[in-house]
């Protein structure tokens, strides 16, 4: 079987730390390479690829040192490596170049796009989940977990949550471009407002919805029913501005449905959108009837920003898998609703909030916590399968829920939910040394949202009503650029054929 020689670029394009990022980025245009090699004599210290070169032009740090921008330390792969084992160890950690090297020598450069185009040796070899397992190239943003960091396109999530309106990221994500004067942010806001309103049809079909299903769950049955009512057509077979229409539609009448199918469920009269009120705060109003507080309104603001993406999570997967089929925009975002809703993703900010409720004070964490660390259970709140150190969304929050608390209940909430925090962590690294567990979103995603006046059974409801807008940015990704997602799977049956046994 053929090793990585064969395939490696030969001899590795090399930089050095002190040299400035536009004198290697030339370097590598000029050997029509992907990466350089950054070496400290004869050993590589580190790489810099050509994500790291736009990236950092994009930052505006055009007087970059390589040292700057580089990925260090370097993970590197033997030459003796066959192509199967480089391959499925690059799908696994996620590189798109690996420096080659011989007796810890670099000696060439692979790439992912290469190992890719020969890889006529079957079905990869990919871990559980597909964890690491790059599908996809996108535009859309990034979670880069080792530094606690994610991106909408160019920009920091968690900066536009401090510093954006939600209708401003959902023109960056659908569109590509933040507006940039105030006539672009109303031309948007004049598009996507009118939106929001349920048809009379739709409107009288939500009883019977809400009579039989919670809020998430009764989503995907009037998001059909609306979706079928505005007749949306596969994606395959629209142009990219019906798409996009398709896409805003979705969008802006999701937060609608999902407040209306609350009161309806609580025998309350549906209270509809109004025109003069921004994203979040007509939720708010929408749920409860009532004028929301500046701050709260804010506060929810941010969270729904914050939440809008976050990589390839298992619903915006589903999204993609789904539009890469063709079928139309309703469908894909039904099938996202389906992912969310499980435990597992969308479901954990009530679960972290009942584990509150259940350890009650700091002095029962040990008690309650420590059995579910010996049984392996979960623990909602608290883990994340991409970040290696604290979650930024969680860390925002925490600061957004102090800020929430204005009186003295609010307050030993917070307070409460603060030393709980600190307390499973040091019971995590007692019981499971070695392991970096830190609070993720859902944790300060249910204390912001109780803050807030929002009940329990409509946080993760909430949750989709700004994810939506993620899943809609991939799928009009996928379907300007599509290729059907069908990957394979290793049979572990019975040998085949077996003899048909005859009926006694």
């Amino acid at each position: 079987m053929s090793t990585i020689d064969s395939l490696m670029t030969s001899p590795p394009v090399t930089a050095t730390a002190g040299e400035l990022l536009r004198v290697a980025a030339k370097r590598m245009h000029d050997h029509r390479v992907g990466s350089v090699v950054v070496m400290e004599g004869s050993r590589a210290i580190g790489i810099v690829t050509e994500r790291d070169v736009l990236r950092a032009a994009a930052s505006g740090a055009a007087t970059s040192l390589v040292s700057e921008v580089m990925t260090a330390p370097v993970d590197s792969i033997d030459v003796t490596t066959t192509l199967p084992s480089a391959l499925a160890t690059m799908r696994e950690r996620g590189y798109r170049h690996m420096p080659v090297t011989d007796h810890g020598h670099p000696v060439g450069v692979v790439s992912l796009r290469d190992l890719m185009r020969v890889a006529s040796i079957g079905p990869a070899e990919v871990p559980r989940g597909l964890k690491g397992v790059v599908v996809a190239d996108t535009e859309v943003g990034d979670v880069r977990g080792n530094e606690g960091f994610y991106h909408y396109r160019q920009y920091s999530a968690v900066e536009l949550a401090e510093r954006r309106t939600l209708e401003d990221v959902w023109q960056l994500m659908i569109d590509g471009s933040l507006a940039a004067t105030e006539i672009e942010r109303q031309r948007f806001l004049t598009e996507t407002i009118p939106l929001r309103t349920i048809t009379l049809a739709i409107h009288e079909l939500l009883p019977a919805i809400a009579s039989v299903s919670e809020p998430l769950e009764g989503l995907r049955t009037a998001l059909s029913l609306a979706a079928a009512e505005r007749k949306l057509r596969p994606v395959i077979d629209i142009h990219t501005s019906q798409r996009r229409a398709d896409a805003l539609f979705l969008c802006a009448v999701t937060p609608t449905i999902l407040c209306a199918l609350h009161r309806l469920r609580r025998r309350l009269p549906v209270v509809p959108p109004r025109a003069d009120l921004g994203y979040a705060a007509n939720y708010l109003w929408m749920l409860h009837g009532t004028d929301p507080s500046a701050a709260n309104a804010r506060a929810l603001e941010s969270y729904l920003i914050s939440t809008a993406d976050h990589g390839f999570n298992a619903s915006t997967f589903t999204a993609r898998v789904v539009a890469s089929t063709g079928a139309d925009m309703g469908a894909c975002v039904v099938a996202a609703i389906g992912a969310l809703s499980g435990p597992l993703h969308g479901g954990a900010p009530s679960r972290a909030l009942a584990l509150l409720d259940e350890i009650g004070s700091t002095e029962h964490i040990d008690e309650v916590v420590a059995p579910m660390i010996e049984r392996g259970d979960k623990i909602m709140g608290f883990g994340h399968p991409v970040y290696k150190t604290d979650d930024p969304r969680s860390v925002m929050l925490r600061g957004i829920a102090r800020r929430l608390a204005d009186d003295e209940d609010s307050r030993r909430f917070v307070a409460f939910a603060e030393a709980t925090e600190a307390g499973v962590i040091n019971l995590l690294l007692r019981m499971k040394p070695g392991r970096q567990l830190r609070t993720n979103v859902e944790f300060y995603a249910g204390v912001v949202m109780q803050l807030c006046g929002i009940p329990p059974e409509m946080f993760t409801p909430t949750f989709a009503s700004s994810r939506v807008i993620g899943w809609c940015a991939n799928m009009l990704e996928q379907a300007a650029d599509n290729k059907i997602i069908r990957p394979s799977a290793r049979y572990i049956g019975p040998p085949p054929p077996q003899p048909i046994p005859h009926v006694a």
